[in-house]
């Protein structure tokens, strides 16, 4: 097998999960100035929802169109990119691999980590981003199919660009107002351009904020600003460069010390969703997110606010029956979530 396969798109993606997912008002954290919306894409699947399920519906298409057998992606410890790939890809009947780098220690990404074990996942460790492309290009070489970290190819992102048109058609059902802005997690990019180009398709005027949950910064906004183009032409959408700019934003303000850290403002973030929406944050993607969207809400910097809840809300308990207690687990995976972090997810 080459080390870099020709793309070869199915004709269809296989349906994964649940549409259209819900969208709610939060009376609690609106103003009269500014309201504040939810996109639950937490729903998308009862075992394990969230963003990375409306990728993997191409992606898995993709791949098996090709006939692969055996995937190889790559992610932090606690990677959701990572364990949807290995749910949904072992349900398809593929193997899954994966090479996985370091990331703070959090319960819920020791959790994810020993999902992962427990779902099957061939992993390989490695101490850096830096050495992870040797990595996975002898996995490559020994004939698994590369799938982009974050699920962030133009396939999977073309997932997303559904994901606009399923928001336009609530718009024009009356579920929600038309947003003024959309705020999403920006880490590998692939949900933010994919809305971006999927509002752009559905002629909405709604444009997306990233929020840098890594670094550096001006990478994150650059790739997704380019697979957002790349999905508007394979829409069927002419924008140019200049256009996209404006229609998908980045903001990093809440990054904080980097990369699945901790932050004081997604600390209170948290706390106001599940208080107020009744959501479950992560400290590395939806804290952060989540607290720009109240900024925007704060500052009234739009009439209709909306924020795209990416992590799943299923339980893990079901994920973690059979799972290694930590401890058990292969010393090098341990040591995963308690090295200091590099940068994507």
């Amino acid at each position: 097998m080459p080390l870099l396969p020709p793309l070869v798109r199915s004709s269809l993606p296989i349906l994964l999960g649940r549409y259209p997912t819900p969208v709610e008002r939060v009376d609690a954290l609106s103003t009269p100035e500014s309201d504040f919306w939810v996109k639950r894409d937490d729903l998308t699947h009862a075992v394990y929802g969230g963003n990375k399920v409306r990728k993997l519906e191409r992606i898995i298409a993709d791949a098996t169109a090709r006939g692969a057998t055996r995937l190889v992606t790559i992610g932090a410890a606690g990677s959701h990119h990572v364990l949807a790939t290995t749910y949904f890809g072992k349900r398809a009947g593929l193997e899954i691999e994966a090479v996985l780098v370091p990331q703070p220690s959090t319960p819920h990404v020791l959790d994810v980590l020993r999902a992962d074990v427990a779902l099957g996942l061939h992993a390989f460790p490695v101490n850096s981003w830096s050495a992870a492309p040797f990595a996975i290009g002898l996995r490559i070489a020994a004939g698994a199919w590369p799938v982009t970290v974050g699920g962030s190819n133009v396939s999977g992102a073309m997932g997303y660009v559904d994901a606009g048109r399923e928001l336009a058609a609530q718009v024009e059902r009356g579920d929600l107002p038309e947003p003024d802005v959309c705020v999403v997690a920006l880490g590998s990019g692939g949900t933010a351009a994919g809305l971006a180009a999927g509002f752009a398709a559905a002629r909405l005027k709604t444009y997306v904020v990233g929020v840098c949950v890594s670094s550096p910064q001006w990478v994150l906004r650059l790739a997704a600003l380019l697979l957002a183009r790349a999905c508007a032409r394979r829409a069927g959408v002419d924008v140019t460069a200049a256009s996209m700019r404006s229609r998908l934003r980045v903001d990093g303000r809440f990054l904080g010390p980097g990369y699945g850290h901790v932050t004081a403002a997604g600390n209170d973030a948290t706390l106001l969703a599940r208080d107020a929406a009744g959501l479950t944050l992560d400290p590395t993607y939806t804290a952060k997110t989540f607290a720009s969207a109240l900024w925007h809400v704060r500052a009234r910097r739009a009439r209709h606010v909306l924020y795209w809840h990416t992590l799943s809300s299923a339980p893990m308990a079901p994920l973690l029956e059979g799972a290694p207690d930590i401890e058990c687990l292969d010393p090098a995976l341990r040591r995963l979530a308690t090295s200091r972090p590099s940068a994507l997810s």
